[in-house]
């Protein structure tokens, strides 16, 4: 069973449906105890990073999200959700993330259309079973205004261009984040949801 954490902000049915077209079966909690005794756990989100770990912290599910990973069990961050991942944001101000992956959180700066909105490619970096039938140049849907910025810059797994070098895809260890939106990216995105959902039942994560 995967447990979609609902902390009161993300498009959770959209990625319930997902996972159900694809064939697994996910459950909307906002219990800790669920979270941790789940099979793998999907951490979605939409809005600010400051916002999300305060509702995160109020629920009990920071500590929740923490224990599950140290299980060495499948987690994967979607949009905002992969942002909560890291150590710090300075989204609004300065705050601390999870620090399951070591890095930051930073805008775009330049002189260019903020937020990224629309279909991108991806340039996959190595193979892993998280992008298993996922092909070079594939488009993905992304909006964000945000993007990683990996203290290892080897746990990007794949990345996009928009007036530089955008994390899409990281992984390290049991720990997975994908920076575009999986249900709403066609059979791209249904794919890599289903081998994650794979990736919880058998146990594979590397």
């Amino acid at each position: 069973m995967i447990a979609i954490v609902d902390y009161g902000m993300g498009n959770l049915r959209s990625v319930q449906k997902a996972f159900e077209k694809v064939g697994h079966k996910a459950v909307v909690t906002s219990h800790p105890r669920e979270v941790e005794a789940a099979d793998g756990v999907l951490l979605p989100g939409v809005g600010a990073f400051g916002d999300a770990m305060f509702h995160l912290h109020e629920l009990g599910l920071v500590e929740a999200v923490k224990n599950f990973a140290e299980q060495d069990k499948p987690l994967l961050g979607i949009c905002l959700g992969m942002q909560l991942l890291f150590t710090t944001s300075e989204e609004h101000g300065h705050h601390t993330g999870l620090n399951l992956i070591s890095g930051h959180v930073k805008r775009f700066k330049g002189d260019f259309k903020i937020p990224q909105v629309g279909w991108n490619s991806l340039n996959l970096k190595r193979e892993h079973p998280l992008l298993e039938g996922v092909k070079q140049d594939d488009y993905v849907y992304y909006v964000h205004s945000y993007l990683v910025d990996p203290t290892d810059r080897n746990v990007i797994l794949a990345s996009s261009d928009y007036h530089g070098e955008v994390p899409g895809v990281v992984g390290y260890k049991n720990i997975f984040g994908i920076q575009f939106h999986p249900e709403k990216s066609s059979a791209v995105g249904l794919r890599m949801l289903d081998n994650f959902g794979r990736m919880c039942k058998e146990g594979v994560l590397l």
